[in-house]
């Protein structure tokens, strides 16, 4: 007994060693980490505001009357930092407030949003070197006005340059797919007017109150190309925008390669190019020279070139999809979340991506329409990218990941690269109205600022004065309902679910839920009943795979 008590003691002893070992590293390793942050000292002064302007210097944020906002920035990259802050401090916070509120429900226990944000550290501790110093300068002036609320997490300039790889950080932490865009270009025969058209959905969801400030970010800065970029307050990446040479950029998250350490976030890499390029070649060489640690598609159109092209991206290589340079006749690029490049096509990964994710379903549907709609102009383009249907027009119920619209857009774009037009959607996501803003107009325009012709803006989707619309506001309510009834062991009346499902009948995720709420009540029969009813309908084979896990568990 004495040899098994000694035994045990000893395992003890060693397990202790080993946690206090690798307590110890983990410490070590987050004290290591350096986001080189660059020196700067605020500038006295506030903004100018009125109900609808504010302006600093010669920089503005403009309040639009469709909820956009429009941001004119300049100068030096502390110069356009401090800008942002001085213009719009209660924005930044605001914003910021939503992402942690948003995180503390999906996490909501304070010791595993601990281990989180040593987890993110850790795999960041390199990120300063990533980040062109220039870059680090815009973020450090523009955090000096945010929130020091949340300084258990970190300084306002930690937190911000975490906040930049929030997209690359969600590919790991959600198996690639908390990002999944769609986005096309077509120009020549395929155009109404022979130029390039581009539109594109940013499907990044972290609530909608996060979703609701959306910012028109004009940045004029001194050296390289102006830009504009559709973003939120205190993202200075780009995730959708267009320089002043009519090179558009717009990213689109791919599932290959599993990153193992921090490099330069992927909307840092967008900016760069955007800022530095004026055509597809030049896009090519500034991309070869990053080393990201996602993987990742740029959608490149250049109105230099007359055509667009794609930019496949891997933590360790690179290729380019151009489709019209070996077939001139070609004047179409679909870019969902897949690769097509004669490099990445046939591997493994990419295959089991294309077959088990909705990738395949967004890029198939979106082929279909421009094949049907004829010459594509602005307005063709909103209804390619408000489209809620499957492959083959089926209807697949509403908010489906094998839709072009999930209904959960951050923004919806459209561009006209040879006139450096853009069109913007308004809230909610891309079905309100897409108001139009001209970059040349934004950058001659005095400060005050110009007054927008309202004339060519693109009509909200008639969809939003119809009973579906009333019925998928209610669903997304009550689904937030039951979400929160499943965690908390709280008890829904039973007709309650009928109804929820009645909401929304042809979409299998309304069954899911329904049979995940019966199995916390302990009712497993019905929760089984419900799972495979939601097998009757459309889904991505990931998640056909793990309902039939459920049954088989279950029944």
């Amino acid at each position: 007994m004495k040899r098994i008590l000694k035994i045990i003691i000893g395992l003890l002893a060693g397990l202790a060693a080993i946690l206090a070992a690798a307590a110890l590293a983990i410490i070590v390793l987050h004290s290591s980490a350096d986001m080189e942050e660059p020196e700067f000292t605020p500038s006295p002064g506030v903004a100018e505001c009125s109900d609808s302007l504010r302006v600093w210097k010669d920089n503005y944020l403009r309040f639009d009357r469709s909820g956009l906002m429009e941001m004119r920035i300049s100068g030096s990259a502390f110069e356009r930092g401090e800008a942002i802050g001085k213009l719009a401090p209660d924005l930044l916070k605001a914003q910021e407030k939503a992402f942690v509120d948003k995180l503390y429900e999906l996490v909501p226990s304070e010791f595993y949003r601990r281990f989180l944000m040593y987890f993110i550290y850790i795999f960041n501790r390199d990120l300063g070197k990533n980040v062109p110093l220039e870059y680090r300068r815009e973020i450090k002036a523009m955090s000096e006005y945010c929130s020091r609320e949340y300084d258990a997490y970190g300084n306002p300039y930690e937190r911000q340059m975490q906040y930049h790889s929030a997209h690359d950080i969600g590919h790991v932490m959600q198996d690639y797919m908390l990002v999944g865009c769609t986005s096309f270009a077509v120009w020549g025969d395929e155009s109404e007017d022979g130029e390039i058209i581009a539109g594109r959905n940013f499907d990044f969801y972290m609530g909608e109150d996060f979703a609701g400030r959306n910012i028109v970010l004009v940045e004029k800065p001194d050296s390289g190309y102006a830009y504009v970029s559709v973003t939120w307050p205190g993202m200075t990446g780009v995730l959708s925008g267009m320089n002043e040479k009519g090179l558009t950029v717009s990213i689109n998250a791919s599932k290959l390669e599993t990153p193992k350490m921090s490099a330069t976030p992927v909307s840092i890499l967008a900016k760069e190019i955007l800022q530095y390029a004026s055509d597809i070649e030049e896009a090519v060489c500034i991309a070869r020279a990053a080393k990201t640690f996602v993987s990742e598609s740029f959608l490149i159109c250049s109105a230099s070139d007359g055509r667009a092209a794609v930019i496949e991206k891997t933590p360790s290589e690179m290729a380019v999809y151009d489709p019209a340079a070996n077939d001139p006749e070609c004047c179409r690029v679909v870019c969902a979340n897949h690769y097509q490049s004669d490099l990445f096509r046939d591997r493994e990964e990419n295959v089991a991506n294309l077959r088990e994710s909705d990738s395949g379903h967004r890029f198939r549907r979106v082929e279909e329409l421009l094949d049907s709609l004829g010459k594509i102009g602005p307005e063709s383009a909103a209804l390619i990218l408000r489209d809620r249907r499957g492959a083959g027009g089926k209807d697949i119920g509403m908010c489906n990941e094998l839709s072009i619209n999930q209904l959960l857009a951050m923004h919806s774009v459209i561009f006209r690269p040879s006139s450096r037009e853009i069109w913007v959607s308004t809230y909610p996501w891309q079905c309100g109205e897409f108001i139009r803003f001209c970059l040349d107009d934004i950058l001659d325009s005095p400060v005050p600022p110009y007054h927008r012709d309202s004339s060519e803006d693109i009509p909200e989707d008639a969809f939003l004065h119809s009973e579906s619309f009333r019925n998928l506001l209610k669903f997304k309510r009550v689904s937030a309902g039951i979400r929160s009834a499943i965690s908390s062991g709280t008890e829904i009346p039973e007709d309650s679910i009928s109804a929820y499902i009645g909401l929304n009948p042809l979409y299998y995720n309304a069954y899911n839920l329904a049979g995940d709420y019966c199995l916390t009540r302990g009712d497993e029969d019905n929760a089984c009943e419900l799972w495979k009813k939601s097998l009757t309908f459309a889904m991505k084979l990931q998640e056909r795979n793990l309902i039939e896990k459920k049954i088989v568990r279950y029944k």
